[in-house]
This record gives C-alpha cells, sequence and structure tokens, in this order.
C-alpha cells in the first residue's frame, strides 16, 4: 500500500514543524503580539506590559522556529514603538527612539536566549538518548553472546561429546579384538581409546565452562569451583576457589553475571598476568556478596585504562546491570584484584538512564 502526504504533513526544510503546522503557531505568535500591543497602547504609559511581548517570542522558539522567533523579536520592538508613540515620558524624539531601541534589543535577548537554553535541552536529550541507546546495545551484545555460548556448549556437550564417545567405544572394540588374536598394535590402540576418553572429558568441562549449572541457591559456588577445576587441569595454572560464608544466589540471571565476570577475570589473568596462581574467592559481607579475582602477576602498567577491552567493558557492563560497579586495583605485593559487590536481592539494571 503506498501512502500519500498531505501538504500540512510536509516539513519545511530548515524547520521543525510541517509546514501547516508552522502556519498555525506562527498566526497564534503574531495574533498575541498585536493583542498585547493594543493592550500596551490602552494602559498607556503608567502601566508598561512590555515583559508579555516574551511570552510569543517564546513561543515560537520553544516550537523550534528560532529564526522566526528573532523575527518576531524585531517586530515587538516596532508594536511596542508604535502603541507608545503618542503617550510617552521622554521629551525627545531621539530619547524615545533610543528606548524603542532598547526595547528591541531585550527581544532579541529574549529570543537568543531562549534558542539557547532549548538547544541546551535538545544536546541534552540527544546525550541521554545516546546513552540509552549505548545502555541497549551493551545489553544485547551481552545477551547475543551469552545465547551463543549457550548454543557452542550445548554443541559441545550434545555434539562432538557423543561423536568422541562413539569413537572410543570403536577403539575399545579394536583393541579388545586385537588383544583377542594377541596382536602387538593392541597396547596402541588401547592408548587411542584413553585420548579419546581425556578429550570427552576436556570436552565435557569446556562445555560446562561456557554453560555452567547455576541451579539452586548453591549454584554459583559449585559453578566458580568447577571453572577453577577445569582451568587448572586445562592450562596447569594453579587456580583455586574459595568460599567464606555460606553464599545463596536464588536469582539465575544475578549469578549469571557474578560467574561470567569471574570468567572473564581469570582468562584476563591467564593471558595477560604472567603470574603463577589465581584465587577466586566468594564471600557474603553482610547483605551483600563478593567476588574477587586475585592473580599474582605483574600488575597493572602505569597509566593503564582498565576498560579499553571489550572483555572489560562486558564485565563493567555486567556489574552496572548488578547495580554496582566494577573495581580493578593493584594487589598487594604485586598482580591485579578484581572485585565485584552485589546484595543477594539485588535487582538487575538492564537501563541505567531513565
Amino acid at each position: 500500500m503506498e501512502a500519500t502526504l498531505s501538504p500540512a504533513d510536509v516539513s519545511v526544510p530548515g524547520h521543525s514543524l510541517p509546514r501547516g503546522r508552522r502556519i498555525f503557531v506562527v498566526g497564534v505568535a503574531v495574533l498575541m503580539m498585536l493583542l498585547i500591543g493594543w493592550v500596551d497602547q490602552a494602559t498607556g504609559w503608567e502601566l508598561s506590559v512590555y515583559v508579555f511581548y516574551a511570552i510569543p517570542i517564546l513561543l515560537l522558539v520553544w516550537q523550534g522556529e528560532k529564526q522566526l522567533a528573532i523575527l518576531l523579536a524585531v517586530l515587538c520592538g516596532v508594536v511596542w514603538w508604535l502603541a507608545n508613540w503618542t503617550d510617552n515620558p521622554y521629551r525627545s524624539e531621539w530619547s524615545y527612539h533610543w528606548a524603542s531601541f532598547g526595547r528591541v534589543v531585550y527581544f532579541v535577548l529574549v529570543a537568543v536566549g531562549g534558542n539557547s537554553i532549548r538547544a541546551k535541552q535538545e544536546a541534552d536529550r540527544a546525550l541521554i538518548m545516546t546513552m540509552k541507546n549505548t545502555r541497549r546495545l551493551e545489553r544485547e551484545i551481552v545477551e547475543a553472546s551469552e545465547h551463543e555460548q549457550q548454543r557452542i556448549g550445548r554443541d559441545l556437550h550434545d555434539g562432538l561429546c557423543q561423536h568422541l564417545a562413539a569413537i572410543g567405544c570403536v577403539a575399545r572394540s579394536l583393541a579388545d579384538d586385537l588383544r583377542a588374536r594377541s596382536l602387538p598394535e593392541a597396547g596402541e590402540a588401547g592408548k587411542i581409546e584413553q585420548l579419546l576418553h581425556d578429550s570427552v572429558v576436556q570436552t565435557r568441562d569446556l562445555a560446562r565452562g561456557i554453560v555452567p549449572v547455576l541451579s539452586g541457591g548453591a549454584g554459583l559456588a559449585v559453578a566458580l569451583d568447577e571453572l577453577a577445576a577445569t582451568t587448572k587441569s586445562l592450562t596447569g595454572m594453579k587456580v583455586s576457589f574459595r568460599e567464606e560464608g555460606e553464599v545463596r544466589l536464588d536469582e539465575p540471571e544475578v549469578a549469571m553475571h557474578l560467574y561470567r565476570i569471574a570468567q572473564e577475570a581469570l582468562n584476563n589473568a591467564l593471558r595477560h598476568s604472567h603470574g603463577t596462581e589465581v584465587i577466586i574467592s566468594l564471600c557474603r559481607e553482610g547483605k551483600s556478596v563478593r567476588l574477587t579475582v586475585a592473580d599474582d602477576g605483574s600488575g597493572l602498567p602505569k597509566n593503564a585504562d582498565t576498560r579499553a577491552g571489550m572483555g572489560l567493558r562486558t564485565m563493567d557492563y555486567r556489574a552496572r546491570s548488578l547495580g554496582t560497579a566494577l573495581e580493578i586495583r593493584p594487589r598487594s605485593p604485586h598482580g591485579t584484584l578484581v572485585s565485584c559487590a552485589c546484595t543477594t536481592d539485588t535487582p538487575l539494571h538492564h537501563d541505567d538512564i531513565h
């Protein structure tokens, strides 16, 4: 279906209002100016109403008609000059013309000042919308990443693991057959079976790390313990998990945010710290839960931007979603500490700008 536009819906280039509405607003402003001019002439010099000329000027300013507002300000000065021409206290025409010029300057300043305030409000509104869009994009990126990780985890567990397990069964059958024939290749077939079994275990550990099981209030602690154990077995680095006090989180999404923060901090420590040990801690502090990931590496470089990388920005977003802030600081005597605290009943803050 092809849509049609009426003349009133067509916007005039350089103006924020459609043509029909713009004509109406300008007409109302001009009528208000003339009405104020008539009242100004009727009341005489003793009762000045010149401040009310700002009303039609600000009406045009508020509707985004900046140039017309300045033009109307000049016209208001002319109307004021005509309204008070026969009744004014000035002894000379020159003095009256100078006073009229002062009124014109006042009206123009009202228009210019109003335009500046309007422009500032529009800039603030645009900034707020940009920040809202940024928050929304951050949330969408995190959600898309989460969904993709879950898909990969399911593919690893349900696809690759099953395929390797099937090959392992074939290798076991081959090894048994070779042993029955007393052939020396039976040992090599047994080694292949063992390697396939180890591969299945490692693949399942990877899948569990990508899609952790966070069911139940204590699911986060269990998942972090498994993350530390899996990382230690895969990398050979000393990784441990410590829980201080019973930590229970009944909100799975909150637990997932904390888990992903720990996972990203651990990955950063493995890649950049050049240390030998990483400690993941989860402790209760009153009604709050604090997660820390500390390493004994080289620490943060001087003048480092701790929010520069994509992973760090994602961690920062997850912390803001929990209504808190991500803390990254040097660890004494050396190393880096990443910390995040939130209450156990934390509501998620998907959008920080309202």
